[in-house]
């Protein structure tokens, strides 16, 4: 307990333990549902030594033993001085820990704490499938003595501004967030989600450009319309895990009908870098825990302003192809409205692909079609495109067109 010989340190542990009841800073319990480990700040500042990692360990132990998913409720100043680089070492055996039970196809949800700080945070907080920020919760890697100073970054709100959180609620709610979490991450099977059914236009468009028209107009559904409409309640998940969070796509785990589903859906903007490596985000999630994935797609295409190429767009469309191409679970799409080139096939699945009648699917918008090949009949080129859900149907770029 005393690795280093450091002077007055058992006496810190001693009062520790009076002050706390507990052995150590982490104690954990199995549930009926989860194994919870939960850090006590009181014992000194929930930081982490070699007997808190033997700790941990037992904890991932039972977890996986009985099949469970971990929640790690933390709250922690990170490695604990008194024990050197034995400390630090815990951070690789928090790792390894969590890599062993992430490949047991298992859960592993975080609670952010006030303060989570420090290696723990960069670990067993930041490396969970779901990350739930207390809403005013200091988080971030420097703890607040040894940062340059205080910043809206080093807050749960922060991170998830990043895309380092997923969500972030009031103490209060932690409980029955979590609760409903454990609920949607098991439960998936290998049958695809079923296709949502069409929330707009019944009729078929006539003309090319009369389907361009109806894919853009403001009254049309919206892929939240169609997300309240197909699943019975639904949790969002936040962010690519690299700085980055696309405002205008949709992610999470919803239940339908008593399964659980992960959706990625586009909500009519340009797609960013980061809106694409969330997507591969959720869809790898998904695969690893056997849950069906449902993408909406609606999109004018992928976002390529200067700052998108510098971002990385290229990249992180090449990634999604990927993972969507080697997916271990049936991914269902629904184009609800855009269908703009590579930002769009980047999100649809390879043979399960279905058209609302009034969205339409297409190379590129008829209007750089028409700019590229310096033709001035934009409304004709519409035609010669056969972006129509009937057309495409025909061609077989999709399975058929989604019924009321």
């Amino acid at each position: 307990m005393n690795p280093l010989g450091w002077p007055g340190y058992d006496d810190q542990l001693r009062r520790a333990r009076e002050r706390t009841g507990g052995a150590e800073s982490v104690s954990w319990r199995r549930g009926a549902d989860a194994v919870v480990i939960t850090f006590d700040f009181r014992f000194l500042g929930g930081s982490v030594g070699t007997a808190t990692g033997a700790v941990l360990e037992e904890a991932f132990g039972e977890a996986l033993a009985w099949g469970l998913p971990v929640v790690s409720v933390i709250a922690t100043g990170g490695s604990r001085m008194q024990e050197g680089m034995l400390s630090l070492r815990q951070l690789q055996r928090v790792a390894r820990l969590c890599a062993v039970h992430r490949e047991a196809g298992l859960p592993h949800v975080s609670v952010l704490r006030n303060p989570t700080t420090g290696g723990l945070w960069a670990s067993l907080g930041a490396g969970a499938d779901v990350v739930v920020g207390v809403a005013g919760a200091q988080v971030g890697f420097a703890g607040s003595r040894v940062r340059p100073g205080d910043d809206p970054a080093y807050t749960a709100e922060g991170q998830f501004a990043a895309g380092t959180v997923d969500v972030v609620v009031a103490e209060g709610d932690v409980d029955e967030v979590v609760g409903r979490l454990l609920g949607l991450l098991t439960g998936g099977g290998a049958v695809p989600a079923e296709v949502p059914r069409a929330l707009g236009a019944t009729d078929l468009p006539e003309d090319g450009w009369s389907a361009v028209e109806r894919a853009r107009a403001p009254e049309r559904p919206r892929a939240a319309a169609y997300l309240d409409d197909y699943f019975d309640h639904r949790v969002a998940l936040s962010g690519d895990r690299a700085g980055g969070v696309d405002p205008g796509l949709l992610c999470g785990i919803g239940r339908r009908h008593g399964r659980s589903v992960a959706y990625v859906a586009q909500t009519g903007t340009a797609t960013t870098p980061a809106g694409f490596r969330t997507a591969s985000r959720v869809i790898r999630l998904a695969g690893r825990l056997a849950l069906p994935v449902l993408t909406l797609v609606d999109t004018p295409g992928a976002a390529n302003d200067a700052a998108a190429e510098r971002a990385g767009v290229g990249a992180a469309i090449a990634e999604l192809f990927a993972v969507v191409a080697q997916a271990r679970v049936p991914i269902t799409t629904l184009v609800v409205g855009e269908g703009g080139s590579g930002g769009a096939l980047a999100l649809s699945s390879p043979d399960h692909t279905w058209i609302a009648p009034d969205a339409y699917f297409s190379v590129i918008a008829p209007e750089l079609a028409a700019a590229i090949l310096k033709r001035a009949d934009v409304r004709e080129l519409a035609d010669d495109l056969m972006l129509r859900p009937q057309d495409l149907v025909r061609l077989g770029v999709v399975r058929g067109i989604a019924e009321a």
